[in-house]
């Protein structure tokens, strides 16, 4: 049985996720940082899969939480076959570079770059043992491009320089077996991130181009296509799920 080990994988896109990989015979492991409630909601849930899941604490801006996690995983489930970064800081607020604290710099920084260095740091080695990964980062429409993302400075930098990471450790790992591709989400809010594409077909959006809003269904079996077996030929790539919407520029 092929493993999952998801970080913010307990609740929003990553709870779908979660979701996914365990009805497609994949055992997981969900991390948490603040929620518990939503941990132990989805723990609850899936009680008939209590032996193909596993949900711990991982906070992506402490080295130790990360090695812990990945630790528990590998004395549980022998393996990590597949490594979804789907955590990462957010700062909601709209302002401008020069309205950002240090703090918030080095927050959104190190949460969503540094932390996938020390995740892939820890997960690369069993993979190449293993001789079979699948990584997959989350990013931002236009993160390919290097698009500018006005009020959103610190978290663009951080995701374009992911998805250079990404597409080098693509052509490092190769020989490996290991394939890296980076998933980049359009417009899904609140409980749609939840919530399956049939559900988000019942809702009319004319702001979407294709006429719905995206769904936490749309993420997950993207993600989840891209950690098959026979997916090996996809690598170093950014997908974008958008609907058609322009995400980056809507506001401008």
């Amino acid at each position: 049985m092929r493993h999952v080990f998801i970080t913010a994988g307990t609740k929003g896109l990553g709870r779908k996720m979660t979701e996914y990989f365990l009805d497609n015979g994949y055992s997981v492991t969900a991390t948490f940082r603040s929620d518990r409630q939503k941990a132990e909601a989805l723990k609850q849930e899936f009680k008939e899969h209590q032996s193909h899941l596993h949900i711990t604490y991982l906070d992506t801006l402490d080295i130790e939480s990360i090695n812990q996690a990945i630790d528990e995983t590998i004395e549980r489930f022998g393996r990590i076959d597949c490594l979804v970064s789907n955590a990462g800081p957010y700062i909601f607020e709209r302002k401008k570079l020069i309205d950002y604290t240090e703090d918030e710099w080095n927050h959104m920084v190190k949460g969503n770059l540094d932390s996938s260095f020390y995740l892939l740091k820890k997960c690369l080695p069993i993979m190449r043992q293993q001789q079979f990964g699948r990584i997959v980062f989350l990013g931002f429409q236009g993160v390919n491009h290097s698009s500018g993302w006005i009020y959103r400075s610190a978290f663009a930098s951080a995701k374009v320089g992911l998805a250079s990471l990404m597409k080098t450790v693509a052509l490092e790992e190769a020989e490996h077996q290991i394939t890296a591709n980076m998933v980049a989400p359009g417009k899904i809010v609140g409980e749609m991130k939840e919530s399956s594409i049939e559900s988000s077909r019942k809702v009319k959006q004319t702001e979407t181009p294709i006429g719905r809003p995206g769904s936490g269904e749309d993420i997950a079996r993207t993600v989840a296509y891209l950690c098959e077996d026979n997916s090996d030929m996809i690598t170093g790539s950014v997908i974008e799920i958008t609907g058609g919407l322009d995400v980056i520029h809507q506001h401008l």
